[in-house]
């Protein structure tokens, strides 16, 4: 048995169709066709039931297909090592963001900076929701995501907190909310609440803390971009639930909540039921190094006494914003 029958049989059964699955290895059909029959052979099994139309696994040929890639993704993971270890670093890397996160910070310069000291590494970047970020970790297609983590992560994620900070209701100073001091959750179920939408992890944490006080929650309008979140409260069209640093602005009264732990949080997340590849492992340490950067500029700002705006708003140096590095090393 060879490596490249086994890529074949995985392109076949991907693309379902011997024609699909030669133009995508680059090779004539006759060449995928006489792999696989001789991977047949080996096997005694048949893997696909063939037609004139169609390609499709056998029982036994979904049963192998799941060895088979884990056996191309072991191959994979040995040359990067190997690659590591000769002080070159290749293959490709699966990142992705949630749709608020790119506000926290620089992930350009990130990315730039490590494609300078690592040009032969492939980065595909993906943005997308929290569900879809999540899901990605699970069935491997995705890497290691900076997510705003939901109100019950799943028990394989390994997550590393970035950010954490307190949620406020925060209303215009015409509102006849602005002159409390506090307002509590029974006293927001009632007004038309302007939060984060559903691809963000946040979201579900809003919901979930309502549910579990046994109030209506009444979301009037969902955005991912925090500060339009603040802007919509400003203009008087409800209640902003929004981290503590965007409320930070002369055009809103911001209300702590009281009677429950309210919190808005970003964290990077990984799944811990399998190593992260070396290219994944470097590019996380380069994302911390991004993130303790965002944090040292937070802290200048906070000492200066200027508002901590745009993409260091989320990073409190009074907090212990971030875990122990050595969590994904370890891994």
């Amino acid at each position: 048995m060879e490596l490249r029958q086994l890529e074949y049989f995985v392109a076949v059964a991907e693309e379902g169709s011997f024609t699909r699955a030669a133009a995508r290895m680059h090779i004539a059909q006759s060449g995928v066709s006489a792999q696989i029959l001789q991977l047949e052979r080996e096997l005694g099994l048949r893997l696909f039931a063939r037609s004139r139309r169609s390609v499709r696994l056998t029982e036994a040929g979904a049963a192998v297909l799941n060895h088979a890639r884990t056996a191309l993704a072991a191959v994979t993971d040995a040359r990067q090592v190997a690659d590591e270890y000769s002080g070159l670093l290749r293959g490709r890397v699966r990142f992705g963001l949630a749709a608020s996160s790119s506000f926290a910070f620089d992930l350009a310069d990130m990315l730039a900076e490590f494609h300078r000291d690592y040009p032969m590494v492939e980065i595909s970047l993906l943005e997308a929701s929290t569900d879809e970020l999540v899901a990605g970790l699970l069935d491997g297609s995705q890497d290691a995501a900076i997510i705003a983590p939901p109100a019950t992560p799943p028990t394989e994620l390994r997550l590393q907190l970035i950010a954490d900070e307190a949620l406020v209701a925060a209303v215009s100073p015409a509102d006849p909310m602005a002159a409390n001091a506090t307002v509590t959750l029974a006293e927001l179920s009632g007004r038309r609440l302007i939060t984060f939408s559903r691809m963000i992890g946040t979201h579900s944490v809003i919901v979930a803390a309502f549910a579990a006080a046994g109030l209506p929650a009444r979301i009037a309008i969902e955005a991912g971009d925090p500060n339009v979140l603040a802007d919509l409260a400003a203009g008087g069209l409800g209640v902003a639930l929004l981290p503590e640093p965007y409320a930070r602005d002369r055009r809103l009264h911001a209300l702590p909540i009281t009677g429950v732990r309210l919190r808005g949080s970003l964290a990077l997340a990984w799944n811990g039921t399998r190593p992260p590849t070396p290219c994944a492992r470097r590019l996380i340490d380069y994302a911390r190094q991004s993130l303790r950067a965002a944090q040292g500029r937070a802290t200048k700002a906070l000492a200066a006494d200027r508002p901590i705006t745009g993409r260091h708003a989320c990073y409190r140096p009074d907090r212990q914003a971030f875990g122990n590095r050595d969590d994904i090393a370890a891994q």
